[in-house]
């Protein structure tokens, strides 16, 4: 019979946080793992202490050491795994809706990497690159991201302050777009982040912390009350069954 040390398996999810997200703070940790403030902080000093993670100079988040990150003992294999069990149905929605879907994981520097795309097959579509990246906060991707992390005005004026904007993209603007795709469940950019391009993003909560997924088409190919059945449609895709 074996017995399960709790606490044991709260560090291990840690790191596993830690490995497959930007580097994180106490209260970020703690509302993504539902641990109390005295109970994470005791786990993070024990494993900064074991020399597995690191405080960041000039910051209260924390991180892999170099060593462990290099490692990659907790990322390679789920990542690659999360690709093959999303591929097909990415692929599937892209050819039904005449998108492109992305699936985009939070990756250290405070940044999204495209890790897997599906795309349709028309002879215009939106194409892009797997390992393209892009600031944290950038695009739907970003929004739907802070939304599902339910971030507070502060951590959303930096997020929105690291982001080099193709068009204007007021604060104030920025907090209401977060806010409705927290009520709605996607987030929407068209034309903010890349002019003529439209996209709609979720994080859903069945996929591993940091993870999001895309449907890019052309601006203005589409109708709102389309981008809407979208929005419904991709929030759906990987969510649990009842």
């Amino acid at each position: 019979m074996t017995t399960n040390i709790r606490s044991v398996a709260q560090a291990f999810a840690i790191l596993r946080v830690l490995a497959d997200s930007a580097p994180q703070s106490l209260s970020e940790l703690g509302r993504t793992l539902d641990l109390s403030p005295s109970s994470c902080l005791n786990l993070l000093r024990t494993l900064v202490d074991e020399g597995v993670i690191e405080r960041e100079a000039g910051t209260k988040r924390y991180c892999l050491t170099r060593e462990w990150a290099a490692a990659d003992l907790f990322q390679a294999g789920s990542t690659r795994a999360l690709i093959d069990r999303m591929r097909p149905a990415m692929v599937q929605f892209a050819r039904e809706h005449g998108t492109t879907v992305g699936l985009w994981k939070v990756v250290p520097g405070r940044r999204l990497r495209l890790i897997a795309h599906g795309e349709s097959n028309a002879r215009m579509r939106i194409q892009l690159a797997d390992g393209q990246r892009q600031p944290l906060g950038g695009g739907a991707v970003g929004r739907a991201l802070a939304a599902a992390q339910h971030l507070d005005d502060s951590e959303l004026a930096r997020r929105h302050a690291e982001v080099r904007w193709q068009r204007p993209m007021p604060l104030t603007r920025y907090i209401q777009d977060v806010r409705k795709a927290e009520r709605e469940g996607y987030a929407i950019d068209d034309s903010v982040a890349f002019p003529g391009v439209c996209s709609i993003a979720v994080a859903l909560p069945d996929l591993p912390a940091g993870t999001c997924l895309s449907a890019s088409f052309f601006s203005g190919s589409i109708s709102a009350v389309e981008i809407e059945r979208i929005g419904r449609l991709l929030n759906e895709l990987f969510s649990p069954r009842p």
